[in-house]
């Protein structure tokens, strides 16, 4: 067991050295002229500077909760709790700092070559360094957290310095880990969700349809503040979610494997090969990773930069399937005697079931981008009816996102009920876990998008050449398209961890040696899960009338900095410092409630109602979320790339400026919110609530009002 965990400690280490490497190499390439260095010098302060407040904040709640534990639940618990929270925030620094030095260089690399293949590079290697970064260290930590305390423990107990409540310590480690990544990735997005879409549609409000000026125009202060939100949000916010999924995953595949062990009497051997096969095929991925994203960084590329993408992805996911199947053969194979009964094809059960996630994961990929990329009819059908005013836009996008819910929520369910025939309740977490096993190279794509982005708005900022302007608009729709890829695989991912968290709960609370069940007879689980799916849709309101007070706000204050006489003309600089402080602070006000809502519901309900209770809450939630979700990213990237349809002239006779295109523009206003604030956030919403629920699975089965 130590020999695998030294294993994957050193292939972790040695992807952070691999990161380290680019992010200096970054580094060291020219910015270009000396309004581009002024202007990215003004997005890299301003994204820093919202880091460093929101911080302040979360580092206090990180504090008191981990206090908390370490009282009252289990003495060791809040040290897991922090590193958890330390590990997010980690890959949230690095991510955004990666991305405020690459979306210049990429600027800069289309103005000195002019080659698209030349130019991707550049904006692959700044989101590598994320993606790399988010499985590097959700390994690390959890690594580090069973080397110093011995591996996993199936029959220990432990309590906290105050309370003697007994709970397993193996259990409470892992998921106070999971649930420190958990609770900053919430608080990041959102305030990183409200940061960067008030900014956004305060800046289109104003550039687009009250002064009709050029989108990305550096007079319009918002429009400064919208670049340093793509960082925030795109880049931080994507980072810390990611990493969640798979920690959660990684957590809830180690926890199902403990409960098995305890309930069936089986023998050592078999309670280390389950509980060590997770963290082989999650390090066996990010091998893939490694190897994937460096062929593409070596490989000359061409002028499609969708296909080295896509080739990227499907190098990653396929290593990962031969190292996944390695490893279940060395595991697996010599306790295949004593395989539980639920391991219906033998050794290769668990590893068939992580290679039905990872098709999963890339089936959403493409169901996603069918539905939102201009190359497909859906988008182009919602970009041709836009002459007919918003009021079509909106109605055609809406039944847009609600008709792409169906296949992935079809190929989710077919691969959890399959996993679960094969190979049981742990089938189910190792489907999850395969699904993230290459997140590295998945958020690295993901993060291409925010790059190429923010390298497009520069090079329009600062007036560079129209043939620089090609190539970034041209990596600007492929990075529209990763970013809502990317957005599918979250909410994807999101509901495979929560599944697979649910699964674990269920087991922790249960008598040992009981088979985890929820009963749906019975009215306290019914109700649980009623009110969890009215949670989900008062969430969701929350987050969207935050963000559309922020954005009149901003809207309003960027119009008394356009009144400013020469501002307009372009001789005077409007006051950027004063649009971003403000963003910051409507941001980081708005966020707590909805961030402390998700983290209370599970401890309320299961303190009043009981554990079933908690347990319909978490269902009734993410049956309700993920539809939600999947149907707010999706319509959102329709309007969205719709508005870039009609934007480069492919729709003829319809241009920037033209009623179609002022209505695909109110179309993308409604569409911002849904994709970058509503729906990423659902999915950590329900992820969290289910790890809450993990954690404090044992306390809540002891105290309970309502017996």
């Amino acid at each position: 067991m130590i020999a695998s965990y030294l294993i994957a400690l050193v292939v972790s280490i040695l992807a952070l050295c691999y990161v380290c490497w680019n992010y200096f190499r970054i580094k060291k390439m020219p910015e270009g002229t000396q309004e581009m260095v002024e202007m990215a010098g003004i997005i890299r302060s301003g994204a820093v500077t919202f880091m460093k407040t929101e911080y302040k904040t979360v580092g206090i709640v990180v504090l008191i909760v981990a206090l908390i534990f370490t009282l009252f639940v289990e003495k060791s618990s809040g040290i897991t709790f922090i590193v958890g929270a330390c590990m997010s925030t980690a890959v949230c620094v690095l991510g955004m700092r990666s991305a405020t030095y690459a979306n210049v260089r990429t600027s800069n690399k289309a103005r000195e070559s002019l080659s698209i293949g030349e130019t991707v590079k550049v904006a692959l290697c700044g989101g590598s360094i994320s993606g790399l970064a988010v499985q590097a260290c959700g390994i690390l930590g959890l690594i580090l957290i069973l080397l110093i305390f011995k591996g996993v423990n199936g029959d220990a107990v432990g309590t906290g310095l105050l309370a003697k409540l007994e709970c397993n310590p193996t259990i409470m480690r892992i998921t106070t880990y999971s649930l420190g990544c958990s609770v900053v990735a919430m608080f990041n997005r959102v305030a990183g969700g409200n940061y960067t879409k008030a900014a956004d549609i305060s800046s289109d409000i104003l550039a687009k349809i009250r002064h009709d000026m050029p989108e990305d125009d550096s007079r319009v202060p918002n429009v400064v503040a919208d670049f340093i939100g793509d960082n925030v949000n795109d880049i931080a916010g994507n980072c810390s979610d990611l990493l969640e999924s798979f920690v959660a995953t990684m957590a809830a595949a180690v926890m199902i494997a403990l409960t098995l062990h305890r309930g069936s009497g089986a023998s050592e051997a078999l309670f280390e090969a389950t509980s060590i096969y997770p963290i082989i095929v999650a390090a066996g991925g990010l091998i893939g990773c490694l190897l994937g994203l460096g062929y593409a960084q070596l490989k000359k590329m061409g002028n499609d930069p969708s296909k080295e993408l896509d080739l990227a992805t499907w190098i990653s996911a396929g290593l990962t399937v031969i190292i996944a199947l390695i490893g279940a053969l060395i595991v697996f194979n010599p306790v295949k005697a004593e395989l539980y009964d639920s391991f219906k094809l033998g050794w290769v059960s668990p590893w068939l079931s992580a290679v039905l996630g990872i098709l999963s994961g890339i089936a959403i990929g493409s169901i996603t981008e069918y539905y939102t990329s201009t190359e497909y009819k859906p988008t182009r059908e919602l970009a041709e009816i836009a002459p007919e005013g918003e009021a079509f836009v909106i109605t055609k996008g809406d039944a847009i996102g609600s008709r792409s819910c169906l296949f992935p929520i079809l190929v989710i369910s077919v691969s959890l009920l399959i996993s679960g025939l094969i190979c049981g309740t742990y089938g189910i977490a190792m489907s999850a876990l395969g699904m993230l096993a290459f997140v590295g190279a998945t958020v690295s794509i993901d993060a291409f998008g925010p790059i190429a982005d923010n390298a497009g708005g520069l090079a329009e900022s600062c007036h560079l050449d129209e043939k620089v302007r090609a190539i970034t608009d041209k990596l600007d729709a492929v990075g529209n398209t990763t970013a809502a890829i990317g957005k599918g695989f979250a909410i994807g991912s999101a509901a495979f961890a929560t599944v697979s968290l649910i699964v674990a709960y269920v087991g922790n609370y249960m008598a040992v040696g009981a088979e985890p069940v929820l009963n749906f007879a019975s009215f306290i689980v019914v109700a649980g899960g009623i009110i969890g799916g009215g949670l989900v849709e008062y969430f969701s309101a929350v987050l969207t009338d935050n963000t559309i007070d922020s954005a009149k706000k901003m809207a309003d204050e960027g119009d008394k900095e356009l009144s400013i006489p020469g501002v307009l003309e372009g001789k005077v600089h409007p006051n950027y410092n004063r649009l971003v402080e403000m963003a910051a602070k409507e941001a980081l006000r708005k966020m707590l409630f909805p961030s402390v809502l998700a983290i209370v519901i599970p401890i309320v309900g299961g303190f009043i109602f009981g554990v079933e209770f908690v347990g319909g809450i978490l269902v009734g939630a993410t049956i309700v979320a993920i539809p939600r979700a999947i149907f707010m990213g999706n319509s959102g990237g329709a309007f969205d790339n719709a508005k870039k349809y009609i934007e480069i002239g492919a729709l003829k006779g319809y241009g920037k400026g033209t009623p179609a295109h002022k209505a695909s523009v109110t179309g993308d206003t409604v569409g911002d919110t849904r994709k970058d604030v509503v729906g990423v956030a659902l999915d950590i919403f329900i992820k969290t609530m289910s790890t809450v629920a993990n954690t404090l699975a044992s306390v809540i089965r002891t105290f309970t009002l309502v017996k």
